[in-house]
């Protein structure tokens, strides 16, 4: 029930956060940087399993050792290291491989990769302390 509980609490957390941040930046910050190269319309089923595999690790890497250890800090600061590596390895391969690729866009998004995965790690890990209190 944990696990369930701990997935569901920080998908929620990640997926409010995400979907405000793109509704407000893909207009202007991401289309002005990334122009041409940005879908007029997202491809849904492949968000959707980003969304499915990338909690997964943040429940896995942050949020159940921050159960286990009883300390949310622990979520914290593994979250943001899990978005700095993740969204790091997306957004410096885009610099090196795509042309037009500004260090601006990736210094913007892996800031927000990693502030982003730190906070639903923490909300995952409040949400599921406050549901299923851990026993002494």
């Amino acid at each position: 029930m944990k696990y369930a509980v701990a997935y569901l609490a920080t998908a929620v957390v990640f997926f409010v956060l995400d979907f405000i941040w793109l509704s407000t930046m893909s207009g202007g910050f991401y289309r002005r940087k990334i122009g041409d190269l940005l879908m007029d319309q997202p491809n849904f089923a492949v968000a959707g399993a980003f969304y499915v595999f990338y909690v997964v690790g943040i429940v896995y890497f942050a949020v159940l050792p921050a159960l286990n250890a009883g300390s949310w800090p622990t979520a914290l600061f593994s979250g943001a290291l899990l978005g700095l590596v993740a969204y790091g390895t997306y957004d410096m391969t885009n610099l090196a491989t795509l042309k037009g690729w500004s260090i601006s866009m990736s210094v913007v998004d892996m800031a927000w990769g990693t502030v982003l995965t730190a906070i639903a790690a923490s909300g995952g890990y409040f949400i599921t302390s406050w549901l299923i209190p851990q026993s002494s």
